[in-house]
């Protein structure tokens, strides 16, 4: 699902890690090099960067574990960031967390510095996303729970949760359309759990278009009735009274 003449592409390599501001109307189409590509998310207000990502109430208000084509990706002020237009895969992860220190150590992936091999050094989407943050004057503190787009967790019956490998092949997307100014931040470093035996480098194709305006027939405004209020607020805060 590629996006058609797109204004602008690149490409980011597995286990790196980037940062832009995106204007409202921008769509952004990210497509799996390989497969069990991850891309860790998050997302601020550039206006306000108290504003950002809230997975917890993305959740709850659209009644979901997993996030997929109508979905919007709330912020915790009850605005919608971005809006998922387009999808292959049908699950993107939401609760699995970000890749730390810890996990590479329980895994047995040797880590490799920056010293000793530059970018291919094997960084954590933990300090993945600090870095980029702090091009911004954000910290630890401003951090928060980040979506894993391309990946899929299983939760058994006792709550135990799984990766779920093979979810995703070379060649996936997703589509997301930004419904007001954002600040994004992404890595593509593996999900904590990830099974691979040794530290996996699995990068992204990333093309930046635009789209028209959703109106109430779009496929995400129609998802539920939440989402209806959702737009409703970004249509205030677009006015100007917020």
């Amino acid at each position: 699902m590629a996006q058609a003449n797109p204004d602008y592409t690149t490409h980011l390599p597995g286990g790196q890690h980037w940062s832009l501001r995106l204007r409202r109307g921008t769509t952004m189409t990210l497509t799996a090099s390989e497969p069990d590509t991850n891309v860790g998310l998050l997302l601020y207000n550039p206006e306000n960067l108290l504003e950002r990502l809230n997975l917890p109430d993305t959740l709850k208000c659209q009644h979901t574990f997993k996030l997929t084509r109508g979905h919007c990706l709330y912020s915790d002020m009850g605005r919608i960031f971005a809006s998922i237009i387009e999808d292959d895969l049908g699950w993107h992860d939401s609760v699995g967390g970000n890749l730390h220190a810890h996990h590479m150590i329980a895994k047995g992936w040797r880590p490799v510095t920056f010293q000793a091999a530059l970018n291919d050094r094997t960084q954590t989407g933990h300090d993945s996303f600090l870095i980029e943050l702090a091009k911004y004057g954000l910290g630890k503190r401003d951090l928060a729970a980040n979506l894993n787009l391309f990946s899929k967790v299983a939760a058994d019956d006792d709550g135990n949760l799984s990766f779920v490998p093979g979810h995703c092949n070379a060649g996936d997307a997703v589509t997301l359309r930004f419904e007001m100014d954002t600040l994004i931040a992404l890595h593509t470093c593996p999900h904590p759990l990830d099974p691979a035996s040794e530290y996996p480098k699995r990068g992204v194709d990333i093309a930046l278009g635009t789209a028209p305006a959703p109106d109430e027939n779009d496929v995400c405004w129609q998802h539920c009735e939440e989402n209806a209020r959702g737009f409703e607020n970004n249509r205030l805060y677009h006015l100007g009274a917020a």
